[in-house]
């Protein structure tokens, strides 16, 4: 059990002093994300996070694995939401149409998180120590969808078609992350639901 300060019980057998401790997954991001904009990413440690945070660091690795995880926050469990969300759907809806309506669901930000989500997005398409660890991410994202076309289609979710939509899907939600970073007042549900809508009308010709 934590004690009250965020730390396994026999961590630490001092209060901590100073800022009340990030207990939370998504607390912990937030500090992190705003050391990195302050130190840069490179230049801000685990030990740093989990002091300004108010936790031990023991305890920052039960949240996260690596300070590569921090800008991703709870990853998996947003798959695990997107494997639903597309379960959920009807089989009757166009595979495009259902794929897409993943994309943008996926993808929709609260407005409350909407200036961590930039710094977020600013970090793992802009930091090169991060690319790699990216690389795996984006592999699990394409995987879901993948495997759901695969579904549909009935084939296997390694072949053609399949991989082919999840990496274009990728490719469109990365292209509207961009634009959304270069342009401050831009909406990404728009940016997205354009892009979408091009690679339906304008590729179809």
């Amino acid at each position: 059990m934590p004690t009250d300060d965020g730390s396994p019980a026999g961590e630490s057998g001092a209060p901590r002093l100073g800022r009340r401790p990030s207990t939370t997954q998504a607390e912990l991001s937030h500090v992190a994300l705003t050391l990195f904009a302050e130190r840069g990413f490179e230049d801000t440690t685990v030990d740093d996070i989990a002091a300004a945070a108010g936790i031990g660091r023991r305890t920052f690795f039960r949240y996260f694995a690596s300070k590569n995880d921090l800008p991703w926050g709870d990853f998996e469990a947003q798959l695990d939401r997107m494997r639903a969300y597309l379960d959920g759907l009807p089989d009757d809806l166009p595979l495009m149409d259902a794929v897409c309506a993943s994309v943008i669901e996926f993808n929709r930000i609260p407005p409350e998180e909407v200036p961590w989500h930039r710094q977020r997005m600013r970090l793992l398409l802009g930091v090169p120590a991060l690319l790699a660890h990216s690389t795996l991410k984006f592999q699990a994202w394409r995987d879901v969808v993948a495997e759901y076309a695969a579904r549909r289609l009935e084939v296997p979710a390694d072949t053609l078609e399949p991989q082919a939509l999840a990496w274009t899907m990728l490719g469109i939600a990365l292209s509207a992350y961009e634009q959304w970073l270069v342009h401050e007042d831009a909406d990404l549900t728009e940016l997205l639901e354009s892009a979408l809508r091009m690679l339906g009308e304008r590729f179809a010709t």
